[in-house]
């Protein structure tokens, strides 16, 4: 995969990453505007000396409620039908007020009917506050509405602090509440319609952002084919080229053999008796083990950069000097192998030296093998680049997935509640 393609992944990645991270935060922080109440209790046990006393921290204020303080006595709904009843919802629900009381806060159970009817029952029996709690253990208090409930004050806490309320209360035990204004909490603009954007918008990101790579790598994808064809059509006619040189064996008394004949350019090796040399049509002479590779990968001469296809006329127009006819990266990786076979060859044969190879600026050739493409390679390239994008897109859509599941939860949990 080149370079552009990881920066763009890169990219695409870190703004899903950042997206999933800022999301859900924004989700649990999507609410309007309430007050939080403070709640002090205050339990007198029977036969107890000092009375016990706790706060609860975390109620909140309805969002049709006076933000006032208000004091008194607690006191739940009497039973119906000899069964409890806890959520003040039924018409016949009642109240057993003392005589010496003048305050008293209705505590409730939240369900099975509106927080407005929860409420005008209490206040149509002079409750000055309702409190109720909450009926699911693991949630937070919401912004209960209520309009049209009057002047009554409406708080909520949590259910695990309801129940504790109410386990005193069915024992008969006289339990004081005062209720405090708290903090004022700001609005917070993330909603329903600001998911179906974010929604919509981050969907369009990856259907471009995918549209992206999958024509990336299709572009690829036809480049290297094209190249492949390229690179078959130039081997063969390499080969064909190389099969019309002439050859022939350098004999005693032939001029390759005098000392002062130029050396072979590739090996930098004079001539010996029974050496198998290629003539190239510009007359330079080269040994046929060391200049073939050479052809097969070039199609030019070492010393003149002849192009033998033109000058044969097999392949009349089209240039192969600054064409390589093999991947690179397969060349990289064979001249790495070329080199350490040369320095085992240096070892067991000290008539071949490399620093004439280096001096020259020829790169060590690969052997004949090694200019036959793998078979499977680009199959096996492609696979992993496909691999990639599915892999990507699937966590795209995981993410997603994710991000409208936990910010619905949290529309669900912290939005304001009718019931």
């Amino acid at each position: 995969m080149s370079g552009a393609a990881r920066a763009g992944l890169a990219r695409l990645a870190a703004l899903t990453l950042l997206t999933c991270s800022l999301w859900p935060a924004r989700a649990d922080n999507a609410s309007q505007e309430y007050y939080t109440a403070l709640i002090n209790v205050t339990v007198q046990e029977p036969g107890r000396g000092a009375p016990l006393t706790f706060r609860i921290d975390r109620g909140r204020y309805g969002l049709d409620s006076p933000k006032a303080e208000v004091r008194g006595q607690v006191l739940a709904p009497l039973p119906l039908h000899g069964v409890a009843d806890h959520l003040g919802c039924d018409p016949q629900t009642r109240f057993l007020v003392p005589p010496n009381i003048k305050q008293w806060i209705a505590l409730l159970q939240r369900g099975n009917c509106t927080f407005k009817e929860k409420i005008s029952r209490a206040a149509f029996h002079n409750a000055v506050a309702v409190v109720i709690y909450n009926n699911k253990s693991k949630e937070e208090p919401v912004t209960m509405t209520h309009p049209g409930t009057g002047d009554i004050i409406a708080v909520m806490i949590t259910e695990l602090r309801g129940k504790d309320i109410l386990s005193y209360l069915e024992k008969n035990i006289s339990v004081q509440m005062t209720i405090a204004v708290g903090t004022r909490m700001p609005p917070r603009n993330f909603s329903r319609g600001s998911l179906v954007f974010v929604s919509i918008s981050f969907i369009v990101l990856m259907i471009i952002s995918s549209a992206w790579l999958i024509f990336y790598f299709i572009q690829k994808i036809r480049y290297t084919n094209a190249r492949d064809r390229n690179q078959r059509r130039l081997g063969d006619a390499a080969k064909k080229a190389i099969s019309k040189l002439t050859t022939r064996t350098v004999k005693k008394g032939d001029k390759e053999t005098d000392p002062d004949f130029d050396h072979c350019a590739v090996c930098i090796e004079s001539y010996k008796q029974n050496d198998v040399v290629r003539i190239l049509p510009c007359k330079h002479v080269f040994h046929k083990s060391c200049v073939d590779p050479w052809l097969s990968e070039h199609c030019t001469c070492p010393m003149c950069k002849l192009n033998i296809l033109k000058a044969l006329g097999i392949v009349p127009n089209m240039p192969c000097t600054d064409n390589v006819a093999f991947d690179m990266e397969r060349l990289t990786r064979t001249q790495a192998v070329n080199r350490r076979s040369a320095l085992g060859d240096l070892a067991s044969d000290s008539s071949l030296g490399l620093e004439p190879l280096r001096t020259s600026g020829i790169s060590p050739l690969p052997q004949d093998g090694e200019l036959t493409p793998r078979t499977g390679e680009i199959n096996i390239a492609v696979t992993k680049e496909w691999f990639i994008i599915a892999s990507f897109g699937l966590l795209s859509a995981l993410t997603l997935c994710y991000m409208i599941i936990r910010a619905t939860a949290s529309l669900n949990a912290n939005e304001v509640e009718w019931f």
